[in-house]
């Protein structure tokens, strides 16, 4: 064969025969040969791999984003890493500086602080996708993708106060350098009833964190509605309730964010706000694709869009419900 066929066959050209592709893949097959990225990438070939950068591996919504992508560059042979960064500046810049490879493409899951400083640190020049909490100033001329959360988190603090509750506490996920869309929602939703905004409570990230303010609500009449930033800090909170004798919902209904795989099964099951991260895992490398030097493309993907699930851990207030009763008689 010449070296124009192996080529051919290597970079999966049409233009070879089925005779000839063949013979090159058994051989290929019989070496053990595997193409160099790094040499194809300094010979102008097309882009095949692609790099995620992000500061979590575990959380819900970073560890469905990556499934996403996974499954999305499996799709089109596309090679995927993983680096996790650090929000220290010179740690997440040698970070991305060692991961680069010539020919590489890049996303970076910006959900965070550290994310985001991440993205800084890519060139110009790399093929670049963004995915972040809402557009901002963070992710300038970067192709970029999210979910609405501002939105998803004013019906959910909508359905809250339409069920009776005087106002709704927010549980908020950590914030930088304003307020998360989330708690923008929240706070627009309350504002549009003619509530004024209670102080939302210390962010976190954990169900540990959701179980010690969990703690510190108990016995506190003013709260009867949470909205806590993720379903993480909402099962910390059911389990301080429980444990301190309190119904859910009849003291205080909780809701979720993100709809984890073990939200329905929880006792009582909670309400929660459905986002599909592995989903725009998939949108945002159907993006990286039109933006490198691939020849491979994806099936048009549509952004998912958030979904507010109402199950067993919200309801009206007692004092509401009560009312309700005594009038019925």
């Amino acid at each position: 064969m010449s070296y124009q066929t192996v080529s051919r066959v290597i970079n999966d050209s049409p233009n070879v025969s089925a005779t000839s592709r063949t013979a090159v893949q058994d051989a290929i097959d019989l070496l053990g040969f595997r193409p160099n990225r790094a040499a194809r990438a300094l010979a102008g070939g097309p882009v095949q791999s692609v790099t995620v950068f992000t500061s979590n591996t575990t959380l819900y919504g970073f560890s469905a984003a990556l499934e996403g992508i996974e499954e999305a560059t499996r799709e089109v042979g596309f090679q995927m890493g993983v680096r996790v960064v650090e929000e220290r500046a010179e740690a997440s810049r040698a970070a991305v500086e060692h991961a680069l490879e010539p020919g590489s493409s890049v996303i970076v899951i910006a959900f965070d602080r550290a994310g985001a400083q991440a993205l800084t640190w890519v060139p110009r020049e790399v093929p670049t996708v963004a995915m972040i909490q809402a557009p901002t100033a963070l992710a300038p001329a970067r192709s970029s993708v999210w979910l609405d959360e501002t939105a998803a988190a004013k019906r959910a603090t909508a359905y809250l106060l339409s069920l009776g509750h005087a106002t709704v506490h927010h549980l908020p996920i950590p914030s930088w350098p304003r307020a998360t869309p989330r708690m923008e929602g929240w706070r627009a939703a309350l504002e549009e009833s003619g509530v004024v905004p209670p102080e939302p409570l210390q962010p976190g990230w954990t169900a540990q964190w959701g179980y010690e303010i969990g703690r510190q609500l108990v016995g506190n009449p003013g709260v009867t509605a949470l909205l806590c930033g993720n379903d993480d800090m909402a099962l910390g909170v059911l389990r301080a309730m429980r444990e301190a004798g309190c119904e859910v919902p009849g003291d205080i209904s909780i809701v979720g964010f993100d709809d984890i795989p073990a939200a329905r099964y929880l006792s009582p099951a909670l309400t929660t706000v459905r986002q599909d991260f592995k989903a725009l895992g998939k949108v945002a490398f159907a993006h990286l694709l039109e933006l490198s030097n691939s020849s491979r493309r994806m099936p048009a993907i549509a952004t998912p869009i958030a979904e507010l699930i109402i199950r067993e851990s919200t309801g009206p207030p007692l004092g509401s419900r009560a009312a309700g009763m005594q009038a019925a008689q």
